[in-house]
């Protein structure tokens, strides 16, 4: 650079400087678009049960994988064995909302008034929860921790860098509750032990930082990872839960390889049951000494394992259910995507139904439908809560609602109802029985924080299952099923968001679909659209449409002439920025122009006058959650006293 002037080496430098700023906020973009993360987990564990007193002790070995662009100065755990103790947050909950899970409640009336206690506050020393953890170490050096409920804070020894690694070593002891809610002991069916959210589990860490939820009884998140865990108990007693059973030719108990005779020394007192769990983000079983183990072939090689109670009265039904089950796996195999795991278990345990990583705890005591209803629901949970795996506590809409949808599909057609006409009739039924109270709280409120249980059950359940259903009544059958595919294929493993699946919804349809995400998730907004008016124009009929609710929808309306004889018109949004495939095939679809949604009415006429017409229609599926049916159809239906002249 020599000879060059001052000012000329100033604007050099300038330039390079404003070069390098435009450099960095170029890959700065690029990194925060397509900087996917998220942490890893392995976790080793050695435990040991005691069947008499119901506790157990372990050691607990975990190789923890920050792969954040943060440097974690602490770390947390989850304790959920500790909210089964009086004064807990769950039991408060208990205490305080107005409609407690009957099952949690012990309930007594006196002089006609209905009274429920907390089972949980009535819990002895020896029948609560509690998991405590000693000897925590980080690489070798102890780290300060402090219990919190049912959360341990952990003051890391020495900070974890972006990409680094570190292993976590403690010990950890337990007692199993009486069951209560999900895990436990004795259940009402006479199950020993149901070993579920038992062990120090690591809180998820991800692009929203912590989420370190104390428990009070709704769903749970975690980190995936691999699971090596060994389970000693007494050589009587039988397992069945996540993962893959290393040592089946050691155990017997119809694991063991075809012609493999497994003798166990009645010296012997304590098997050590050996499982590994590939890429899950929980580890979860449960034990019996009468528990009977079928084993039936799945799709694609899978094993399908059943352990329940050897009682004659369940035998018949959970030997019937299990072809079913393998019917079930097709079914979501070939309509969501390839179930990534060689084995699933369907276990008589909990309180109810309740999904795992590769298995399910449900109760046993159920009519033949029943059964294989609980199972539907709880293995289709497999692709959307343990393989897509959203954040449950925040979006417990997208894993029960379309857990929802795929199940009920997946049983009308493996054990089709005489009676139903719509596999989701009562979903919307549920919808607008909430919608009627007037206690509906947005899909976007933390599942802690609802109101009443039955809010946040059907909003959960039922309004999460319409989601999908009327996004096929918006960009169609055929693209809401490439979606759901789609869906799977990108975001397995990944913890996706509601933004990640309306993108995809978005990219196959190609259509705009932001505003249907906000108003039925984050509004409690309705959708009621009706048939205002009417009237003869000149050998011609004019009709008007109304829009009463505030969330916006397209419209399909269906025409039936007196000759039977029939025409569709649609009203797309212009927001949307695009239509859909005519879903009548063989009817003759007339486009009306984009209705925006401040405008309240739109126009449009028939070309046949109206002597001609015997019934016009919105949402002749009955796809639509519009609130107020009776508006949707002309002529108006003719009221039906039946009920009020009974009465």
């Amino acid at each position: 650079m020599e000879g060059k002037s001052l000012p000329f080496l100033f604007c050099m430098l300038m330039k390079q400087l404003f070069l390098l700023s435009v450099f960095t906020v170029f890959c700065g973009s690029a990194v925060a678009q397509n900087g996917y993360w998220q942490q890893h987990v392995d976790y080793k564990m050695d435990v040991n049960m005691d069947v008499k007193t119901y506790q157990y002790k372990g050691k607990q070995e975990l190789v923890y994988t920050n792969n954040s662009p943060d440097t974690l100065k602490r770390v947390f755990f989850h304790l959920y064995n500790n909210a089964f103790q009086p004064g807990s947050e769950m039991d408060i909950r208990l205490q305080t909302i107005v409609d407690p899970d009957k099952r949690m409640v012990k309930t007594t009336k006196s002089g006609g008034v209905e009274k429920t206690e907390s089972r949980i506050s009535l819990l002895k020393p020896n029948q609560i929860g509690y998991l405590n953890v000693t000897n925590f170490m980080q690489d070798g050096v102890p780290a300060t921790t402090t219990v919190v409920g049912t959360i341990l804070e952990v003051d890391l020894a020495k900070p974890i860098a972006p990409k680094g690694k570190t292993k976590f070593t403690l010990d950890f002891d337990g007692q199993v509750p009486e069951q209560i809610r999900r895990s436990g002991r004795n259940s009402s069916e006479g199950v020993a032990l149901s070993m579920t959210q038992w062990y120090p589990k690591m809180a998820e860490y991800d692009f929203e930082g912590w989420h370190a939820d104390p428990y009070i009884g709704r769903e749970f998140h975690g980190v995936w990872g691999n699971f090596d865990v060994k389970i000693t108990i007494d050589k009587k007693y039988i397992l069945g839960g996540s993962g893959y059973l290393q040592n089946k030719n050691e155990i017997g108990y119809g694991y063991q390889d075809q012609g493999v005779e497994v003798k166990i020394p009645r010296k012997v007192k304590t098997l050590t049951w050996h499982f590994n769990a590939p890429m899950v983000h929980d580890f979860s079983w449960a034990a019996d000494k009468d528990y009977i183990h079928d084993v039936y072939p799945g799709p694609n090689n899978v094993e399908l394992h059943f352990l329940y109670k050897d009682k004659a009265k369940l035998k018949e039904n959970w030997k019937k259910m299990q072809p079913k089950t393998a019917e079930l796996m097709d079914f979501f195999n070939k309509n969501v995507g390839p179930y990534p795991y060689k084995q699933y278990s369907v276990i008589q345990g909990g309180d109810g139904g309740m999904e795992y990583a590769m298995c399910t705890l449900i109760t046993g005591e159920r009519s033949y439908g029943s059964l294989v209803g609980v199972t539907a629901h709880e293995m289709a949970h497999s692709w959307f809560q343990h393989v897509l795996a959203t954040n449950e506590s925040k979006h417990g809409w997208m894993d029960e609602g379309f857990t929802s949808y795929i199940s009920d599909l997946a049983m009308a057609k493996v054990l089709p109802s005489k009676d139903e006409k719509n596999p989701f009739d009562s979903a919307y039924s549920n919808y607008f029985y909430m919608v009627k109270t007037g206690r509906e709280q947005p899909q976007t409120t933390h599942g802690d924080r609802f109101e009443e249980n039955m809010v946040y059950g059907i909003s959960s359940y039922s309004k999460g299952e319409l989601f999908l259903t009327q996004l096929g009544y918006i960009i169609g059958q055929e693209n809401l099923a490439k979606t759901l595919k789609k869906f799977y294929e990108d975001f397995k493993f990944k913890h996706p968001t509601p933004n990640d699946f309306k993108r995809t919804a978005e990219k196959i349809s190609g259509m705009n679909l932001d505003w249907y995400l906000v108003d039925w998730t984050q509004t409690t907004n309705t959708i009621d659209y009706g048939i205002k008016e009417v009237r003869d124009a000149g050998g011609k009929t004019e009709v008007v449409l109304q829009r009463i609710g505030r969330m916006p929808m397209p419209l399909d309306i269906m025409v039936t002439y007196v000759d039977g004889s029939k025409e569709s018109f649609y009203a797309p949004l212009q927001m949307m920025r695009g239509i859909k495939e005519n879903p009548y095939p063989g009817v003759k679809r007339i486009f009306l122009k984009g209705w925006d949604w401040a405008y309240p009415s739109l126009k449009f006429t028939i070309d046949k006058g109206m002597g001609m017409i015997s019934k016009i229609e919105i949402d002749p599926e009955n796809l639509m959650a519009d609130v107020k049916k009776d508006n949707n159809v002309y002529p108006a239906p003719i009221p039906d006293n039946s009920k009020v002249l009974k009465n």
